[in-house]
């Protein structure tokens, strides 16, 4: 691990391309600053800057790791101030966005949770199942299913989710229990959709065999709630998220079909634009609803 003192002695070194300018700054002697440059420059086992009798001019590899730098510093002195304040100073406007079934049911009532430890937190949260644009929208942090390679925001996993085949016991009990992913397509599926030309294949993996099946229902909704409510009411069979329809589980309102298969990957991401971006407030409710939402994912 490198020396917070060490990188805050390449940056300001950067800054000023001075090293006994900076030296003085910290508080240093030249020759105790130099050899901390040195000793970070042979962990990375590169050359950060290119040295005269007068001047330090950093090189390209230094100017790559320099922005690394200034993150990681950001990123502690929020740390530092987060644990620094009381409970109660937690504080600040909060604008998230959650796919809507999610959002409703369990991003909500963990929410709740933490604005009863920190009052002087408001929040805006919209439910939505189609994506935000994190640059162009007022969002601070957004919940989102699925695998994320958007490299221009920060994404991190919060819980490993799978997705569900779920019915209610009544509609089993009128139409009759699927034995096989091939039986779907007897059956009346609830497909979610967001956009016109619906995607109506649900996959999965038999072992280390992809297994997909094209389902047909007379409901489609771009809102994944009202899947699951439809889903509840008896009125067909839904391919979930486990962390959506894990309480219509455990309350037997829903069952799990096709337990010897898995269903497809789902993860839960919280993402935002950049990491010296994120709001106190917004990093001290990740750091609240994380341990929380992967407990609940711990089923699948």
């Amino acid at each position: 691990m490198h020396s917070i003192s060490d990188l805050s002695l390449f940056v300001l070194v950067a800054d000023t391309g001075n090293l006994s300018q900076a030296a003085r700054e910290l508080g240093l002697q030249p020759a105790t600053a130099s050899a901390a440059l040195k000793r970070l420059e042979e962990r990375l086992d590169t050359r950060l800057f290119e040295r005269t009798t007068r001047s330090m001019r950093i090189t390209t590899q230094g100017q790559l790791f320099l922005d690394y730098c200034r993150d990681a510093l950001v990123l502690l002195e929020q740390g530092e101030a987060v644990l620094g304040h009381a409970r109660d100073r937690v504080q600040g406007k909060l604008r998230l966005t959650a796919p809507a079934d999610f959002g409703r049911n369990v991003l909500s009532p963990l929410v709740a949770e933490f604005m009863a430890l920190h009052p002087g937190v408001t929040l805006i949260l919209q439910c939505a199942d189609r994506s935000a644009d994190l640059f162009r929208d007022p969002v601070d942090l957004a919940f989102r299913y699925g695998r994320l390679d958007d490299a221009s925001y920060v994404s991190k996993e919060l819980a490993r989710n799978r997705r569900v085949v779920v019915a209610a016991p009544s509609y089993l009990t009128a139409r009759g229990t699927p034995a096989a992913p091939q039986d779907l397509q007897r059956h009346n599926c609830l497909v979610h959709s967001l956009s016109q030309s619906t995607s109506n294949t649900w996959r999965f993996m038999k072992g280390r065999t992809p297994v997909e099946v094209r389902v047909h229902g007379d409901r489609v909704a771009d809102d994944g709630g009202l899947v699951r409510e439809w889903a509840v009411a008896g009125h067909g069979i839904a391919y979930k998220s486990w962390l959506d329809a894990r309480a219509d589980v455990e309350a037997g309102r829903l069952v799990v079909l096709f337990g010897e298969l898995t269903g497809e990957d789902w993860p839960l991401h919280a993402a935002y634009p950049h990491r010296s971006s994120i709001a106190p407030a917004a990093r001290a409710l990740l750091a609240f609803v994380a341990p929380r939402i992967a407990a609940m994912a711990q089923r699948v």
